[in-house]
Formats: C-alpha cells, sequence, structure tokens
C-alpha cells in the first residue's frame, strides 16, 4: 500500500460522514471509497480498522443500530467542528503563518484559512485580542508576492480531485514560448513555491524507464479534465525525498557538481541565504570563498550566477560555463553601447 493511502482513506471517510445525517454502513462506505479514489479491491475490514484509527485519534465517530443495518455516523464535533481558544502568543504565529499563505488566495485552501481566522477571532476573549493587535502592530510579513488564482479554481479543484482519488487528469498546459499541448497527469500533491502553485504529477506521456515526476505551474494550466480512469501510486514515490533534494523545483534523474568562486561578501550572502541546504562553501586563499552545490538543470543555478554579478565565477562543469558565456555575450550585444 503506498504510504499516503491510508490517510487519504481517513480524509474521505470523514468527508463523506460528514455530510451524511443518518450515517452509512460499512459497506456502503467501502463502495464509495472504492468508486472516488478508483479502488481494484478494498475490504470492509479495512474500513473497519480505519474508523477505529479515527476513534483513537480523537474523532467523534460511533455506530448505531438502524433498519439497514448497523450504520456509522460523525459526530457534532466532526460535523460542526471544534472551539479552539487561542493565547496571544499563538494569535500572533498564526497570523504571521497567514501572511505567508497568501499566494494561496483564490483557492480552497485560502478559503478555510480565512474562514478558521474569522472562527478563532470570534473566540478569543478581547483582552487577549488586544495583547495581539498591539503586538501585531510591531511584527511585519514582506517578501510574499500575493497572487490571486481565483480564475484558476476550477482548475485547481479537478487537479485535487485527481490526487485524492487516484484519477488520471487531462490537461492542456501552456509552457512559455511554446505551443499549448495536451497532456496525460498522474497528479500526486501540491506545492506551494514562492509565491505560485504547482502540481507534481508524472506525466503518462514519458517512457517508465526513467523518471517521469514534473512539476506543473498551475498559471500555465488552461483546462483540466479528470478522466474515468484510474492510477496506482508507485511503490516506491516519496515526494518529501524527490522534492527535498533540489535547489528549485527543477526535478531529473542526474545530478551535476557546480562549482563556484565566489568574493568574501558574496560568500556571506549564501550563508545568509543559502541556495541548497547540502551546499558547500569553503574559504580560500585571500578573501576568496569557493561554492560547491548538486543541480539537475543549469537553470537551478545561472539565474542565481547573474544576481551575483562579478562577484561569482562559474568554474564547472563546462557545459554550464558555455552557457553563461553565451548568455554574458548576449548581454554584451544588448548593453555594449
Amino acid at each position: 500500500m503506498a504510504r499516503n493511502e491510508q490517510l487519504i482513506r481517513h480524509h474521505k471517510i470523514l468527508q463523506v460522514l460528514e455530510g451524511l445525517r443518518y450515517g452509512a454502513t460499512l459497506g456502503e462506505l467501502r463502495q464509495t471509497i472504492v468508486d472516488e479514489m478508483g479502488l481494484s479491491s478494498l475490504h470492509e475490514r479495512t474500513i473497519r480498522r480505519d474508523i477505529e484509527a479515527l476513534q483513537l485519534a480523537g474523532f467523534d465517530i460511533h455506530a448505531t443500530d438502524s433498519p439497514r443495518g448497523r450504520v456509522w455516523k460523525a459526530g457534532e464535533s466532526v460535523r460542526q467542528g471544534f472551539k479552539v481558544n487561542a493565547s496571544a502568543t499563538e494569535l500572533i504565529s498564526l497570523s504571521v503563518a497567514r501572511e505567508l499563505l497568501m499566494p494561496l488566495q483564490g483557492t480552497p485552501f485560502w478559503q478555510g484559512i480565512e474562514s478558521f481566522w474569522s472562527k478563532l477571532l470570534d473566540e478569543v476573549p478581547p483582552a487577549i485580542a488586544n495583547h495581539y493587535e498591539r503586538h501585531r502592530d510591531t511584527l511585519f510579513v514582506l517578501g510574499t508576492t500575493p497572487k490571486d488564482y481565483a480564475d484558476k479554481l476550477g482548475v485547481l479543484k479537478t487537479l485535487q480531485r485527481g490526487i485524492h482519488e487516484h484519477r488520471h487528469v487531462e490537461i492542456v498546459y501552456q509552457a512559455p514560448g511554446k505551443e499549448a499541448e495536451t497532456r496525460l497527469l498522474e497528479p500526486y500533491a501540491t506545492i506551494v513555491y514562492v509565491s505560485s502553485i504547482y502540481i507534481i504529477a508524472a506525466d503518462s506521456d514519458l517512457p517508465s524507464s526513467g523518471s517521469r515526476v514534473r512539476h506543473w505551474k498551475l498559471d500555465r494550466v488552461e483546462r483540466a479534465v479528470a478522466l474515468d480512469s484510474w492510477f496506482t501510486l508507485p511503490q516506491d514515490l516519496d515526494l518529501e525525498r524527490d522534492m527535498g533534494g533540489h535547489a528549485t523545483l527543477f526535478a531529473g534523474d542526474q545530478k551535476e557538481s557546480y562549482t563556484i568562486l565566489l568574493t568574501g561578501p558574496a560568500a556571506q550572502r549564501l550563508r545568509e541565504d543559502p541556495w541548497h541546504p547540502d551546499q558547500q562553501l569553503e574559504e580560500g586563499p585571500g578573501d576568496g570563498w569557493t561554492l560547491r552545490v548538486d543541480a539537475s538543470h543549469p537553470l537551478e543555478i545561472l539565474p542565481r550566477l547573474l544576481s551575483l554579478g562579478s562577484e561569482a565565477e562559474l568554474v564547472g562543469p563546462v557545459s554550464a560555463r558555455d552557457s553563461m558565456r553565451e548568455v554574458i555575450a548576449t548581454l554584451h550585444e544588448t548593453y555594449g553601447d
């Protein structure tokens, strides 16, 4: 079983029970999960174990007898939510997190954040609210560029459905400088990266011999249609591993080691704002430093190098150095006069 399939089932069971006033039998729950997740098989015993796991986690789910058999229902705490009190420190922390998630505006995620935030402010005592307001006036969150994905709401919902139900999704994708293409995806997860939303998904049109996982920017998806066909998550799928080893969202089967000579001030900036958690900075003779960092694509490195100007020199690999030389030659033609 894939790592997250059980968690997806738990979430789906809660969703189903939240919307059913009179509950559901194990058989009805099983059939709903099979239909919506596109599973080939699922035993009622598995549903029973899932319910027991949710009960142990504290969710109010109970069984009652009915004319159609034993049914499972969600209690009021599940259907109506939980009342939460918060301290001023917790409010400050949550408000900072809320502002960091502003790129999600126009999505169901942001609607949930705003709804929860409003409920929380309604519940806290006035003294705590006033204390929060005083301290929040001295703390600011900058550097995140708000985006509004309201026009992509339908596309995002379709892709989320594909993620939760393991359903193939056909998209029309418009990459910069290219003709729009129709692609068949196996969507796995959603990523928020530098104020943009991406979908991590396997491209079904790529050969299975190599990595088919790519990152698809939501801004570029013009249309998405959920198909009546399903996929099985790869047994070796590890999204945290796949996403954690890159300086950006580029992914590839092979990485190359980049060696860059830096001035002292540039090295200090890279210590303060690293390009990659595994980068290596070594002090050289004089005020010079050497940076070594792995990347799957030159575009992970070249734009960052350009931002350092004459304070950095790319030593290798040779192919990337040649690419940098071409960029500099083009810039010289543009600014030579």
